[in-house]
């Protein structure tokens, strides 16, 4: 009888065909298949050859080389193209089959296919693999959703190629229903924006008011990366800071200052202002990046606004601790908003979201992955209620005994006209959160003023709105009162 395989793969791109090494690599036999079918012989009979794998040249092939109930995961280009090979799917399969999308799909994209699916009677998966081409073939951050029933046939699969923690736990468990495990990777890759956008500015700032070299700060990130802010990206950081081009000078320095996106951090900013979510970080990270692409327009700026001239008077080495404890609190607050985005998704689309399992899926593989991620997920199995992790006992004491630096940081920079959006709205979000009271008073009454948009008293109970002539010319009726 011919050998059939565990599972099916559509897309031998870079993340696929590394995720198919990883799964052979694990005891699966694992059928591949690529739109160009010229692919598949290439790697087959390349990186693949002598190894369990199954050569499909069309749909209908793939599918039948694969052991019951099938398992298709495709990883193709985000869009069209995955509704595309659902279709091409569909009629090849049978009740109890499992499509699985491990591209970087919106989350409602995640939802319509996931209900559309499963009224043909198959079962449906989308997934964020995080961990770019290392993390698929050694073992990356894997977050499904979708259909419920679908789980117990992947998972033995999906935890055995998924990065591992210290005691040998995978950084894969089921996420929730239809779209939440694709909204888990858009936070993530949202926060991922926020890290890198915080890094940036610490850099910066070391950069020009400092006036220290990529080899000194190579040196600050090294030791950054033993202690509290240990993690994927400061190590990087450190070792991009360290390379030298072809003529011995640091090549960070000659790269063009103009970044790119592939929109996740958008969606996540989008999907915070769709829940009302404060989302200050990810969003001013992803407007840092826009304004980083105008790059010919702030060349002629440069020329015609001046600001302060750059000069550090104070005590270097203390300040670099005061740039690490800005970082730290940054940090810790991009992450408190993000896990307020997915408490209230949850609400919103009925998701049972384990905070604590997240923070764990997290802790390896991904690209946010770091020491600073265990913390959370303890915090979330003390308080699996905890409304902001600025609330959980460790974090507070972190973050209070970092203001002091972090507000220096702010206030340094906005002195010596350094750009840090990321920094500032971070504290802003703190002194904000931290307020009891808040000038929205006001805000209500410009409102009331010119739209008769109503407001609540602090000398009645809640949920009680007036309206106020306040011109004397106006009448009594008052709109219709929303709250977002």
């Amino acid at each position: 009888m011919e050998k059939l395989a565990d599972i099916g793969l559509i897309g031998l791109a870079v993340m696929g065909e590394n995720l198919v090494l990883n799964m052979e690599s694990k005891g699966f036999t694992v059928a591949v298949f690529n739109r160009t079918v010229e692919k598949v012989d290439k790697f087959v009979n390349g990186r693949g050859k002598g190894k369990n794998f199954i050569g499909a040249h069309s749909i209908e092939e793939l599918v039948k080389s694969l052991k019951r109930p099938r398992k298709v995961m495709m990883l193709v280009k985000a869009g069209q193209a995955v509704d595309d090979f659902i279709e091409l799917l569909i009629p090849h399969l049978e009740a109890g089959d499992i499509i699985i999308d491990g591209g970087n799909s919106h989350f409602p994209d995640t939802i319509r296919r996931t209900k559309y699916v499963e009224s043909k009677g198959l079962l449906y998966i989308g997934t964020g693999v995080s961990g770019g081409e290392e993390g698929a073939l050694l073992g990356p951050s894997i977050m499904p959703g979708g259909s419920n029933s679908a789980w117990p046939h992947v998972k033995s699969i999906f935890q055995a190629i998924s990065a591992k923690v210290e005691d040998g736990s995978p950084c894969c468990d089921w996420v929730g229903e239809n779209g939440a495990g694709h909204f888990v990777k858009m936070v993530h890759n949202g926060i991922e924006y926020g890290d890198m956008q915080l890094i940036c500015e610490a850099y910066q700032i070391m950069k020009e008011l400092l006036g220290m070299t990529p080899d000194e700060m190579h040196e600050v990130f090294k030791e950054w990366n033993k202690g509290e802010l240990d993690s994927y990206l400061i190590e990087i950081t450190r070792d991009i800071l360290a390379f030298k081009d072809e003529d011995g000078k640091p090549l960070v320095e000659k790269i063009l200052d103009t970044a790119g996106q592939k929109g996740t951090g958008k969606w996540t900013a989008v999907a915070a202002l769709d829940q009302g979510v404060p989302l200050t970080l990810i969003g001013e990270a992803v407007f840092a990046r826009c304004l980083s692409a105008q790059k010919d327009e702030r060349v002629r700026a440069s020329k015609v606004l001046t600001g302060p001239a750059k000069k550090f008077t104070g005590d270097k080495k203390a300040f670099i601790e005061d740039i690490k404890q800005a970082l730290f609190a940054s940090k810790l607050v991009s992450y408190a908003q993000g896990y307020v985005l997915m408490r209230a998704a949850a609400a919103e689309y009925g998701w049972n979201l384990n905070n604590g399992g997240i923070a764990l899926m997290w802790r390896g593989g991904c690209i946010i992955r770091s020491v600073f991620l265990s913390k959370i997920k303890e915090a979330f199995d003390k308080n699996p209620n905890l409304e902001n992790l600025l609330l959980d006992p460790y974090f507070k004491g972190k973050v209070v005994a970092a203001q002091d630096g972090w507000r220096r940081v702010v206030a340094a920079a906005a002195m010596q006209g350094i750009p840090v959006p990321a920094f500032a709205t971070a504290l802003a979000y703190f002194d904000g959160y931290r307020s009891e009271r808040l000038p929205a008073n006001l805000l209500q009454a410009q409102r009331d003023y010119f739209g008769a948009h109503t407001y609540e008293r602090v000398d009645k109970p809640r949920g009680e709105f007036y309206h106020t002539n306040w011109t004397g010319r106006g009448g009594e009726t008052a709109s219709s009162t929303y709250t977002v």
